[in-house]
């Protein structure tokens, strides 16, 4: 019986996923289980779009695992084997949240924490 062969991965139909959900998995259950911690581990939960064996279009739900966050509505590319559609591959890079939002809300609140304690401390 001849072995099916299937697509290179590079060769797989490309669909737009659509990010619905992403969740920060706290660092110290894998530490216990794995050893050291990375530093951030996001769940990423996305659906796309992709054809059945009878060529009609299903709603598939599939995860990733990143160091990055994603917001929810995020679009970003996948591929998909077309004979199991349930199996994906996705670009290392993907769009992401950057720091600087963080850092900026990091700086604002520190510099109004400060404030609000040196008015404490002065018996404002």
């Amino acid at each position: 019986m001849p072995k099916l062969i299937q697509p290179a991965r590079d060769l797989w139909p490309e669909a737009m996923a659509t990010v619905t959900a992403c969740k920060y998995e706290f660092a110290a259950g894998r530490a216990l289980a794995f050893g050291l911690p990375t530093a951030r581990h996001f769940r990423i939960t996305y659906n796309y779009w992709a054809p059945n064996a009878d060529n009609i279009d299903e709603l598939h739900t599939a995860e990733l695992t990143s160091e990055k966050a994603m917001h929810v509505g995020t679009l970003f590319p996948i591929r998909y084997n077309p004979d199991a559609p349930h199996e994906t591959t996705h670009s290392t890079a993907i769009p992401a949240l950057t720091g600087k939002p963080l850092i900026i809300f990091g700086i604002v609140g520190s510099i109004v924490l400060s404030l609000v304690w040196l008015l404490i401390l002065r018996g404002c």
